[in-house]
């Protein structure tokens, strides 16, 4: 049986209120797509400070161990996972989840999990992955460093533990090739002799040799700190951007789709009423002729 008009009326008014909510998303994600970006861009910078400061260390001292040379020291891995705390975002969350599970035989030792985003917390319970906590994202670039603070100071205690500790990022990021993004995966400890020779090895970009002053363990300490914090929040400005341009993908296909859906009910409703139209004139015709 074929909808009334009232009933299709209903239907194209829903249809365009939805529209408008779905547009008024777009815009939002496209404008919060180019504050992350722009963050992303303004870190690089600062990132390459800290990774100067690590060099003049590096360069005026032998290697520092910074991991048990007996390979029977107890081992632990924090995997810190940033997803999306709402929805909308087509297969984000998934796609980060297929990563993890990929590259789960990499893990060492004892394992912790931390969910970025309360959708992905979700995933990790529902693979039976064993979650430490969940941290909610930022939903402003200022409020960013609040909560790379909060993740740094809810794994300290993993970090300042007797145990080896692994630390792994899983995160989208913005992919130069496709324009969209893509899964990304990395480890950030422990700082080994391969990580720290890659640091000596890359030129100083000037001809003046770098000194280091005052106590090099502390100095070497406190920019390790930044780099694991600009690196955090590297992670999570990059996941965002990404989150934002899926989200604006997904709205976009849902743009279109309303679009054709609210075409379709028009040419339906007009021809509803046309035939309305014609079997009332039939109706009045016949009436003269009996």
């Amino acid at each position: 049986m074929p909808d009334s008009l009232a009933s299709l009326q209903q239907r194209a008014d829903g249809a365009a209120d939805l529209q408008s909510v779905v547009r008024t998303m777009k815009a939002l994600s496209a404008s919060n797509i180019t504050q992350y970006e722009n963050a992303v861009v303004a870190l690089h910078e600062y990132y390459h400070t800290v990774e100067l400061g690590l060099m003049a260390c590096l360069q005026q001292r032998p290697l520092i161990s910074m991991v048990p040379k007996t390979e029977q020291a107890a081992r632990e891995t924090i995997v810190i996972v940033f997803g999306t705390d709402q929805g909308l975002v087509g297969q984000f969350n998934d796609q980060i989840m297929q990563l993890v599970q990929s590259k789960s035989d990499e893990f060492k030792g004892t394992q912790t999990f931390w969910a970025i985003g309360e959708r992905v917390y979700d995933h990790l319970i529902a693979a039976n992955i064993p979650v430490a906590g969940q941290i909610n994202l930022p939903n402003s670039v200022s409020t960013i460093t609040d909560t790379i603070g909060h993740i740094l100071h809810a794994t300290t205690e993993e970090w300042h533990s007797e145990q080896v500790t692994d630390l792994y990022l899983f995160h989208h990021r913005p992919s130069a090739t496709s324009g969209q993004y893509e899964p990304h995966w990395r480890r950030l400890l422990p700082l080994d002799n391969q990580w720290q020779l890659q640091i000596q090895q890359q030129p100083w970009p000037s001809n003046k040799l770098p000194q280091s002053l005052g106590n090099e363990q502390a100095t070497l300490s406190a920019l390790v700190r930044e780099y694991l914090f600009v690196c955090l929040y590297q992670a999570c400005a990059e996941s965002l951007a990404s989150e934002h341009a899926s989200r604006l993908a997904a709205m976009q296909r849902a743009d279109k789709n309303i679009d054709e859906m609210l075409g379709q009910l028009q040419h339906v409703y007009h021809q509803q009423r046309q035939n309305q139209i014609d079997s009332e004139l039939f109706d009045v015709i016949a009436s003269f002729t009996q």
